[in-house]
């Protein structure tokens, strides 16, 4: 039965907290303006009135919740990668199911990865790299190297437990995060195919959970 793909990334830009959490009034809507400018303006060009603009409220508020517009930038980053740590944190690992905790872990990758926000902050973070290097490092460390940390001390726990077996947890968290991403988020990135369907996107964690899990199982020909 024929029926429209839907995709993983929503229309428009959107912060949204997570579950239980209970966040959102000013804050988030400060950090949805900021997100909603970067984007259309370029990181270089917005500046905090236009964000007070978009948002209401005053300097004093943005500077004191925030500290400068690098602040805001990371805040949104940070915001995202909450998103999928939560999926980390939310239950005790201990004695959790692993092919259960990466598989949704890895949909909820595919989901914020391919979202309007973060395709912004990559595409910005790639356009900004030479001049604001250090925007661009906070980047890495509050978001995908953040995400990839927790992973690996997950990864870790399950060694202990005796659920897999691998030389490095960190290798294989980075193994794992890069197949999440790999070039169907770059295509995305750079605009030559939309965000994947809620079909593809499945396949494609699939087989990451699969590959980090089990391996490729190379058999030489007889």
């Amino acid at each position: 039965m024929a029926a429209a793909k839907k995709t993983t990334a929503a229309k428009a830009v959107r912060l949204k907290p997570m579950p239980g959490t209970g966040h959102g009034g000013r804050r988030d809507a400060l950090l949805q303006a900021a997100a909603e400018v970067f984007f259309e303006q370029g990181y270089a060009a917005t500046s905090i009135d236009a964000i007070i603009e978009r948002a209401g409220g005053s300097k004093r508020t943005i500077y004191s919740e925030f500290g400068n517009k690098e602040g805001l930038f990371s805040a949104i980053v940070t915001s995202n990668a909450d998103q999928a740590l939560w999926t980390l944190e939310i239950d005790e690992m201990k004695g959790h199911d692993l092919r259960a905790t990466l598989t949704e872990l890895g949909q909820r990758l595919m989901g914020i990865y391919m979202s309007p926000t973060v395709l912004g902050i990559y595409r910005i973070a790639i356009t900004e790299a030479n001049r604001f290097p250090d925007l661009v490092r906070s980047f890495y460390e509050q978001g995908p190297g953040r995400i990839t940390m927790r992973l690996a001390e997950v990864l870790e726990a399950a060694v202990q437990r005796g659920v897999i077996e691998t030389d490095s947890c960190l290798q294989a968290a980075d193994h794992f995060m890069a197949m999440i991403r790999g070039n169907l988020h770059l295509q995305v990135v750079l605009g030559l195919r939309p965000p994947p369907s809620e079909e593809e996107a499945t396949k494609v964690v699939g087989s990451a959970v699969e590959i980090v899990l089990n391996g490729v199982r190379y058999r030489e020909a007889s």
